[in-house]
Order: C-alpha cells, then sequence, then structure tokens
C-alpha cells in the first residue's frame, strides 16, 4: 500500500538541516520548537529511520538524512512551484533584511527597487544596525537574510567583497594633522578596535574625542572638522572626504562584506533577493575602489 511523507514534516526536516538546529528553523518556518520536534519524530517514525543524529552537542545527519535531504528539496521545490503557478497568486509577505550601517548606500537603495519591480506585494523590512546585533538576531532566526563587515566569514556565509578601510575627515579638514589625533566612533562599531591597533603599533597617540551610540553624531562631528573616521572605499557619505596623509597616518587592512542567508525554507523569494545583493555588492574595479584624494558622492557612515 502507498504511504505518503508529509510536507510539512518534510519542511521542517529540511529547515533543520539548513539551519543547524531546532531552534533557528522554529524561528524561519515560525513555529514553535516544539512543533519542530514533533514534526521530525513524525517523520522519522512514518519511515522508520532515525534522520537526526542527536548524540552530539548539535544536530547532525545520519547518513539515511542525508540521502533523504537532497529528495526532499526537490519535492518541497516541486510543491512550492505547483501551488504558485496553479494558484496563479502573487507572493504576498514579508522579507527581513538585516544591513550595517556603513554598507546601506549606494547598493541597498538599488536592490530594494529592483526587489520591488519584481514582488510589488512582499514587504522588505530593512534592519540597519551593527555587524554584532545583526548577528545575534539572525542567530535566533529573527532576520531572513544580514549583509555584515568582518575581518572573516564564519561557516554557513559567503564574501561578496573585499573593501579597503580608509580615513575620512572633514573635506578641507585638519583634524588629521592633530596629535594626539582626534578619533570619532560609535561605541559598537567592528572597526574601532582595528584603526586603534593601528596607531598603536605606528606610535601615533590618540583620543576619542567622540564617543557615541549614534552614526548621526559621529557624522556631524567629522564633518564639523572635530574629529576623523574611518569608512570602507566607495562608501563615505558626500560630507565625508578622504584624508590623503601621505603615510602620516597607518595603511588600514581591509574588510569583507559577507551574506548570510537563512533560506532555510527554500522560499524562492529569499533566494532572490540575495541574487540581488550578490549583484550589487559582487562588482569588482569600480573606481570607488581606487585611492583618491577627492570626496565620493556616494553614502553613509558606521562600523
Amino acid at each position: 500500500m502507498p504511504r505518503n511523507l508529509d510536507m510539512t514534516a518534510l519542511r521542517s526536516f529540511v529547515a533543520v538541516a539548513e539551519s543547524g538546529g531546532v531552534t533557528r528553523a522554529a524561528g524561519f518556518l515560525n513555529l514553535t520548537q516544539s512543533a519542530v520536534s514533533m514534526q521530525l519524530k513524525r517523520l522519522e517514525e512514518s519511515l522508520d529511520l532515525q534522520l537526526l543524529d542527536r548524540s552530539g552537542r548539535g544536530i547532525a545527519l545520519t547518513a539515511a538524512g542525508e540521502q533523504l535531504l537532497g529528495y526532499a528539496r526537490r519535492m518541497l521545490q516541486l510543491n512550492d512551484e505547483v501551488y504558485a503557478r496553479l494558484t496563479d497568486q502573487a507572493y504576498e509577505g514579508e522579507v527581513v533584511l538585516g544591513v550595517p550601517h556603513d554598507i546601506v548606500y549606494p547598493a541597498i537603495p538599488q536592490v530594494l527597487q529592483r526587489f520591488n519591480a519584481e514582488y510589488p506585494r512582499v514587504r522588505v523590512n530593512l534592519l540597519s544596525s551593527y555587524t554584532r546585533n545583526l548577528k545575534a538576531q539572525f542567530a535566533r532566526g529573527e532576520c531572513d537574510l544580514i549583509l555584515t563587515t568582518e575581518d572573516d566569514c564564519d561557516s554557513g556565509g559567503e564574501t561578496l567583497r573585499n573593501l579597503p578601510l580608509i580615513w575620512v575627515g572633514a573635506p578641507g579638514g585638519q583634524a588629521w594633522k592633530q596629535r594626539p589625533l582626534r578619533l570619532a566612533y560609535e561605541h559598537n562599531c567592528l572597526f574601532r578596535s582595528t584603526v586603534l591597533d593601528a596607531l598603536d603599533s605606528a606610535g601615533i597617540p590618540w583620543e576619542m574625542a567622540v564617543e557615541s551610540d549614534s552614526t548621526r553624531t559621529v557624522e556631524a562631528s567629522v564633518s564639523a572638522d572635530l574629529a576623523v573616521h574611518t569608512s570602507l572605499a566607495g562608501m563615505e557619505p558626500p560630507y565625508f572626504e578622504r584624508i590623503a596623509h601621505n603615510g602620516a597616518l597607518p595603511e588600514l587592512t581591509g574588510k569583507k562584506i559577507n551574506l548570510y542567508t537563512a533560506d532555510a525554507t527554500s522560499d524562492p523569494i529569499v533566494r532572490d533577493l540575495a541574487a540581488l545583493l550578490r549583484q550589487a555588492y559582487a562588482k569588482t574595479d569600480r573606481p570607488a575602489d581606487r585611492p583618491t584624494d577627492r570626496p565620493l558622492l556616494q553614502a553613509v557612515s558606521g562600523g
């Protein structure tokens, strides 16, 4: 007698396998952890197989689970395609995208515009915060996708771009010549430690002249020539200028722009938004990437 697999249970199984745990999968699926665990148990009982190895600290797939995963992905993809085609309904819903302050411009407005043209009935909830905060939210299943600015890339992420970190100040400003060097940074900016280590190694005295939780406060202070700041090349606000210091300030290491995508539900909306982000940030050989003494008219500060 033919037996049927439960598509809901398969969806939970794929979510757990791709996210690495029941907690994150439950967040992606908008279910309780107990509901996801029950569906996994029901799936294992229906197949009379152990699909997940729960003996370690995390959850790993057994040999049977690995074999099922490929089938499950194809079944869910076909199920979703059939449902979308036959019901002939436009995609609706919400996708949550997290982006650090320092890389919102110029790419994100372009991405949102293109995405809205393809999915006019899908709402994008854009969260702009610090990389640490975004990674914590992503770990809790509160974001579908996040971009980060980091030295490295964690497991499950992909690096879209590696950009140099540059010194910026007020147009025509002189703050960069002062000693101790006056700095302006947000409390949670990941660039701070890189900059302070570079200054200490170069023997350049410094002081944190402006320290705030507000990006706007830092921008206002730097544009008033009260302090200097750092930015990823090509992401400086129009009211900042790259500092032509001719070696008076230390060269800084680059940072990676990374993409982390949940996509544990094989959601085509999430996949398409991720593809647009890859296109926007993975471009190479832009003039903005090469050092110049002129200010760049493209935006936002942070860390």
